[in-house]
C-alpha cells in the first residue's frame, strides 16, 4: 500500500507541475500576442502630421481652404512685418550720441551727412528735424511731429489686416459647422428616423472646420501680439529720441 501512495503522490506531483508549466506557457503565449497586438495598433496610429493632414480633408474643400488661404495670408503678413520691424529698431542712445558729436563737430550739415547713412524711422525723423532747423527749433519740432506720425503709420502698415484674419478664420469655422449641422438635419428629415450614424459623419465634418478656425485664429493672434508690442517699443523708443533730440537743438542754437 505504501508504494501504491508513493506511486500515487509522485504522479500528482508531475501532474501538478506540469499543469503549472502548461498554464506559465499559455500566459507566456497570451502576453506574446498582447504585445504583438499593441505594436501593430501603435503602427497604425497616424503621426501628428498625417493626423492634421487626415482630419483637414475630412473638412472639406470649400471652408477649409478659405481657413487654410487665411492662414496663409495671414502668416505672410506677420513674418513682413516681423522683418520690417526687426530692421526698424535702432540703438536711438548711440544714435543720439552720434547726432549730438556731430553737432558739435560739424553742425548741421554734418549731422544730416551723418543721419543719411543711416536706417530707419528714428533716423529719418532726425533728418527730417534737421531739415527745418534753418527755419528755427519751433518749425524743426513740429517737422519732427509731423514725420513721426507718418513713421508711425509705416509701422502699422498691414497690421490691421492681420486683425481682420484673427476675427474671419473661426467665423468661417463657425459657418462651416452651422451650414454642416443644416445638412445633416436634412439628412435626419429625409429619413424620418433619428438614427445616430446617419447624422454622425456630417456633424464631425461640420465640427472639425470650427476646430480648424480656432486653430488659425489662435497662432494669428500670438503673432499679432508680438507685432503691436514691438511696435509699442519702437514708438517710445522714438517719442524719447524726438525729445531728447529738440533739446539737444535748443543747446545748439543758444551756442
Amino acid at each position: 500500500m505504501k508504494k501504491v501512495f508513493t506511486i500515487l503522490a509522485i504522479v500528482g506531483m508531475l501532474f501538478f507541475v506540469t499543469t503549472n508549466i502548461q498554464a506559465q506557457s499559455e500566459k507566456a503565449k497570451t502576453e506574446k500576442k498582447v504585445q504583438k497586438s499593441k505594436k501593430a495598433d501603435d503602427a497604425k496610429e497616424l503621426s501628428f502630421h498625417q493626423e492634421l493632414k487626415k482630419r483637414f480633408v475630412e473638412g472639406g474643400p470649400a471652408f477649409m481652404g478659405i481657413v487654410l488661404l487665411i492662414l496663409i495670408l495671414g502668416l505672410a503678413i506677420a513674418i513682413e512685418r516681423i522683418f520690417y520691424l526687426s530692421f526698424a529698431d535702432t540703438n536711438t542712445d548711440k544714435l543720439l550720441n552720434e547726432v549730438e558729436e556731430a553737432l558739435e563737430e560739424g553742425g548741421v550739415d554734418e549731422a544730416k551727412e551723418l543721419l543719411r547713412n543711416k536706417k530707419g524711422p528714428i533716423a529719418s525723423i532726425f533728418y527730417e528735424g534737421l531739415e527745418r532747423m534753418d527755419e528755427g527749433v519751433d518749425a524743426a519740432e513740429k517737422a519732427v511731429v509731423s514725420y513721426g506720425n507718418v513713421q508711425v503709420g509705416n509701422l502699422e502698415k498691414n497690421v490691421s489686416w492681420l486683425a481682420l484674419f484673427i476675427a474671419l478664420a473661426p467665423m468661417f469655422g463657425f459657418m462651416g459647422t452651422v451650414i454642416g449641422m443644416i445638412e445633416a438635419f436634412d439628412k435626419i428629415e429625409a429619413a424620418g428616423d433619428m438614427q445616430p450614424s446617419l447624422v454622425a459623419g456630417g456633424i464631425k465634418i461640420a465640427l472639425l472646420t470650427t476646430v480648424f478656425g480656432l486653430i488659425v485664429a489662435i497662432i494669428l493672434q500670438v503673432f499679432y501680439n508680438f507685432i503691436i508690442a514691438k511696435i509699442d517699443s519702437i514708438v517710445n523708443k522714438m517719442e524719447d529720441a524726438s525729445i531728447s533730440l529738440v533739446d539737444m537743438l535748443v543747446k545748439y542754437s543758444k551756442k
